[in-house]
């Protein structure tokens, strides 16, 4: 194997992939556009109490642009499969070896089932480095690889990554039982991934309470349950290991919790979420793993934005977004039959009313402005005269009311008289202590 592609240089695929390439001139990576940028300009650094270095290996974003690889290894994420797949596939030949590195139990099948032949080798990475910036890893602690072939054998090709690996310095254990490796690295992914973050702090929090060692056990009898249904049986003191191989790190946080601060997407539906999906199918409860999915998506995903939501903001405690589920779902005493404002139109529309109550108002507000999302026109009603009169149309004949009609939030006052305000394409509802922006005419336009 002589032409070697890394794929990505993150906290895995730069750390493993700059020891390769500091004595072999025959490694190059594919990169996204901003990390790019910071390897062609500065190199790609390893900081590491151990020694620090750089080196200016051949970088692009179109894998084309490089050497025709004989090995690839993938140091991505596990959602990144398929975009990388698309990437990798115009370098691939008949002989080209492909190296995973990924958390998660699926990566090599989702390989195989798109590739069609035996080209993947398993691997397991055991590290813990961050991405300090485009460009730069920080390494704090182990740096070791394991690998092997998905049918247990040792191969020739399985050699010759091993004697890659150990040139450049690198621990790598031959497994004969990846997937059993894999399985057993997921025990404890999805026991401190998500546990770290819930907590906002590093392991020993966890494994120093004694409350945490029935939810580790149950967190681990799930991913075992899972496991053996999938006919790979794991041993059954696997939660008393997961604890004795953490004892060495406690102090570290996990690359979940390193995404999440860092405002990264993180990897939870390869982890607890893949034990939820696969019992689901197999019949197998994993109630603790579906609670631990549930409340990371719902600490870690950014508020949803743009076309589609309207957002309440200014003089609030908090601001807060509704789609049109959310407003569908306010109290039925605030919804109406868009036809008696808008004749002719068969639709639901919300009583402002509703809307301005679940937010809680500064106490001294009493005006409330409405910005279409291109932000030409906007109108401000008293608090008052928003609640008696307005009315936000947010659907027509059961689907999102569309643009052409003003969609998919309009404001409309039927019964203001001259003080009307009709604004299409609301996208943020401003409450203002004092009047807001204005761009009415003195005449309410048509409501059709």
């Amino acid at each position: 194997m002589k032409q070697i592609l890394m794929v990505g240089a993150g906290s895995v695929g730069g750390f493993f992939g700059a020891h390769l390439a500091k004595n072999n001139p025959n490694i190059s990576f594919l990169l996204r556009p901003k990390t790019l940028e910071a390897v062609k300009g500065k190199g790609l650094t390893i900081r590491s109490a151990g020694g620090s270095f750089t080196i200016r290996p051949p970088v692009a974003s179109d894998a084309r642009e490089l050497p025709k690889p004989d090995l690839i290894v993938l140091g991505v994420k596990a959602y990144d499969l398929d975009e990388v797949m698309d990437q990798i596939e115009p370098v691939l030949t008949d002989k080209t070896v492909i190296l995973t590195l990924q958390n998660g139990i699926d990566t090599e099948d989702r390989l195989i089932a798109r590739i069609n032949r035996d080209c993947v080798v398993g691997g397991i990475a055991y590290i813990y480095s961050k991405i300090a910036v485009p460009g730069v890893i920080d390494h704090y602690k182990k740096g070791a690889v394991a690998i092997g072939e998905l049918m247990g054998h040792e191969s020739e090709r399985l050699l010759a990554i091993r004697d890659l690996f150990t040139a450049a310095g690198i621990p790598c254990h031959l497994s004969k039982d990846i997937r059993r490796a894999k399985w057993e690295k997921m025990c404890w992914n999805c026991v401190f991934n998500p546990i770290t973050v819930l907590i906002d702090d590093h392991v020993a929090k966890a494994l120093d309470h004694p409350e945490m060692t029935s939810v580790i056990r149950q967190i681990v009898g799930e991913v075992a349950a899972v496991s053996a249904a999938m006919k790979v049986p794991l041993p059954l003191d696997m939660p008393e290991r997961v604890v004795k191989a953490t004892q060495e790190i406690r102090d570290i946080h996990t690359s979940m919790y390193d995404d999440w601060k860092a405002g990264r997407r993180t990897e939870i539906d390869y982890l607890n979420g893949f034990i939820v999906k696969k019992g689901r199918e197999l019949g197998i409860p994993t109630p603790v793993n579906e609670a631990l999915t549930a409340m990371i998506k719902t600490i870690t995903e950014k508020e949803q934005t743009g076309l589609g939501r309207v957002r309440i903001e200014g003089a609030v405690v908090q601001p807060i977004s509704f789609d049109r589920a959310a407003i569908a779902a306010l109290p039925e005493e605030h919804q109406l039959d868009v036809a008696t404002v808008m004749p002719g139109m068969n639709g639901r529309g919300v009583r402002l009313k509703g809307l301005l109550d679940v937010p809680a108002l500064a106490i001294d507000a009493d005006h409330v402005a409405f910005h279409a999302a291109d932000g030409k026109y906007s109108a401000c009603l008293t608090l008052q005269q928003a609640k008696e009169y307005g009315v936000l149309v947010y659907e027509l004949d059961g689907a999102s009311l569309p643009h052409t009609k003003g969609g998919p939030f309009r404001l409309v006052t039927p019964g203001l008289g001259d003080l009307c305000a009709n604004v299409k394409g609301v996208a943020r509802i401003e409450i203002t202590k004092g009047p807001g922006r204005d761009t009415r005419q003195t005449t309410c336009p048509p409501t059709s």
